[in-house]
């Protein structure tokens, strides 16, 4: 696991002995912006700026047309089902493929492989032929091309920045997705209602020309060059074993899955609460998400500045984050709800970032591919497979008991793993002051011997 140099655990001779002791920047402190003074990765997150506004709004028009046409919700849960189906059963084989090739290549075809997606699908509509299993198909094409488009584009960072800047960059994607979060489905809402779906499938497509156009004007020779895979056999398993002999990779992944499977469903969580606790229908629910979205951005802007990924960020950040599920569970009115979104906003996407720069600083640059589609697979493929389970949990015992047990499986996966990483890296937890406040950190178990009185 990445602590960061300066962390006040002193790290273990030799890093491959000690999960915590993996340094990402050798600064705990960055400018806020700093990746941005690189000129690709600039060109990198204008090209996503307003691709991902266009996804968004990709989203909403997806779902609308699909009730539209069916008038059925579970249809439009088939759709999303679709969507992640490629990348819980191809996740893998796409991180082979990624390792093998070239990012900025690959990138230029899956991005133009969703841009021909979504005007499929706008010609269709605005032509008045389109139809449900249209839809199903190009969700299942688009979820195809995101099989290798995302780890791509996560390795792709790497080499844009180098590993100095790589949080601050991870960082910066997120507070951009989450800024798109705020602004597509607004431009989406009122583009439907005013000239209908077809459009806002014509915007998307059209949105890809930034994203393909800045790929095109970067400068190969100002790229960080990474080693490829070479094409072989076994490099699926070679992935899988290489992941399951390091704690820092697998234990981070595992968190992942249990936060991802249980505590990040809030479609099944806020809607409930929206529906069945207040009572207030969709506009609260749409509060609810805006809410969590500004947490989200403003929890993106502080990785973007701190600069460093530590075992204890990562830990604290998602026992805070089931905590406060926990507490938003058992918020009497709607105001004090809607405001905890912000901080389970600030601190699911701390977990997010922070587990994210973990993992590519502590993975070997040709095994990046592989494992970031594991850990692409277990994300996204989390909140699919664990939405009937909290589903059932919320509609058979109610929202703030299915809202609680999501927050309470968080905070102990993230308990259990911080001490069994501890553990493994011979370390013990050590509770005292520092400058006036109190501190809570992991110290070398040698350390702490040494430190304590002599009998």
């Amino acid at each position: 696991m990445s602590t960061g140099s300066g962390a006040a655990s002193a790290p273990a001779p030799d890093g491959h002995d000690d999960p915590t002791a993996h340094d990402t920047p050798r600064t705990s402190r960055t400018s806020m912006f700093a990746s941005l003074k690189v000129r690709n990765y600039r060109l990198f997150f204008m090209g996503q700026v307003v691709s991902n506004i266009g996804t968004w709004m990709q989203r909403i028009a997806q779902d609308w047309l699909v009730l539209s046409l069916t008038g059925s919700s579970a249809a439009v849960g088939i759709t999303t089902a679709l969507q992640f189906l490629p990348m819980l059963l191809f996740g893998l084989y796409g991180g082979v493929l990624v390792d093998r090739l070239r990012k900025r290549p690959t990138l230029l075809v899956t991005q133009s492989a969703m841009a021909l997606t979504a005007l499929f699908l706008a010609v269709l509509t605005l032509t008045g032929h389109v139809q449900v299993w249209h839809v199903y198909v190009a969700a299942f094409a688009m979820g195809l091309a995101t099989v290798v488009d995302n780890p791509a584009r996560q390795s792709f960072v790497s080499e844009l920045v180098g590993r100095d800047q790589l949080q601050n960059a991870v960082s910066l994607n997120s507070a951009n997705f989450q800024s798109a979060r705020l602004v597509g489905p607004a431009v989406a809402g009122l583009m439907i209602t005013g000239v209908g779906t077809g459009w806002a499938f014509l915007a998307n497509g059209l949105s890809f020309v930034a994203p393909l156009s800045c790929l095109l004007l970067m400068r190969a020779r100002d790229l960080h060059a990474v080693q490829r895979a070479p094409r072989g056999k076994g490099q699926l398993r070679e992935g899988l074993h290489y992941v399951a002999g390091r704690p820092e990779l697998i234990w981070t992944i595992t968190l992942v899955g249990f936060i991802g499977t249980f505590g990040f469903n809030f479609p099944v969580f806020l809607s409930a609460f929206a529906d069945d606790v207040f009572d207030a229908g969709a506009g609260a629910y749409s509060l609810f998400n805006t809410l969590m979205a500004v947490g989200s951005l403003a929890g993106a802007l502080l990785a973007a500045r701190r600069g460093t990924a530590r075992l204890r960020v990562l830990i604290a950040a998602a026992v805070a984050f089931g905590a406060l599920e926990i507490v938003a569970a058992t918020a009497p009115g709607l105001w004090l709800f809607a405001l905890l979104m912000v901080p389970i906003g600030v601190f699911s996407m701390t977990v997010n970032v922070t587990a994210n720069t973990s993992i590519q600083m502590s993975t070997d640059p040709a095994m990046r591919g592989r494992v970031m589609a594991l850990y692409m697979m277990v994300f996204l493929g989390g909140s699919p497979v664990g939405a009937p389970i909290v589903g059932w949990v919320t509609d058979t015992y109610g929202a703030r008991v299915g809202f609680a047990a999501g927050g309470a499986v968080a905070a102990t996966a993230a308990i259990a793993i911080g001490l069994l990483l501890a553990r493994i890296g011979n370390l013990r937890l050590s509770v005292g002051w520092h400058r006036g406040h109190p501190q809570v950190r992991f110290v070398p178990r040698e350390r702490r011997e040494a430190l304590a009185p002599a009998a």
